[in-house]
């Protein structure tokens, strides 16, 4: 499994953190900026991720910003992706387990680095259920492909 991780300057620090994390817990992680502090649009960094994300089945990604609600918007307009701004361990679990989300979304203004690092974890730990879940996802599918031609 490859992660790719992104955020803008907001998010630059708990990017870092997160980074710090996954490799010492060794997961091959690709990182897609911001490389410093200095402002740059979320927008463009959500896309890159987005894009990665989708290139391969075998990859998940995650993205910082201030609230995490940017970088989720934006790569929400991506087709096929589903990124869930998740602010607790429950949430992260839920995404994934029932939303089958390929991209978490977090905000360094409103979580600290410990519960980031366990939001992470289960995140990337959770498998999704499939099941009724799936119905539900192919649902959504269904739904962005009626709005992207």
């Amino acid at each position: 499994m490859q992660i790719i991780i992104g955020s803008d300057h907001a998010g630059y620090e708990l990017k870092k953190d997160i980074k710090r994390l996954l490799e010492k817990k060794g997961w091959l992680v690709k990182d897609a900026g911001a490389h410093s502090p200095e402002p740059v649009d979320y927008p463009d960094i959500a896309e890159i991720v987005a894009r990665e994300v989708l290139s391969s089945e075998d990859t998940l990604g995650i993205l910082v910003c201030g609230t995490g609600m940017g970088m989720a918007i934006a790569a929400n307009k991506v087709p096929g992706i589903r990124a869930a701004v998740c602010t607790s361990v429950y949430a992260a679990s839920m995404a994934r387990e029932h939303n089958d989300a390929n991209i978490l979304s977090i905000g360094a203004r409103v979580t600290d680095a410990g519960l980031a690092g366990e939001i992470v974890k289960t995140f990337l730990q959770t498998p999704f259920q499939g099941g009724r879940h799936a119905r539900r996802v192919d649902k959504i599918k269904a739904l962005e492909s009626r709005f992207h031609r």
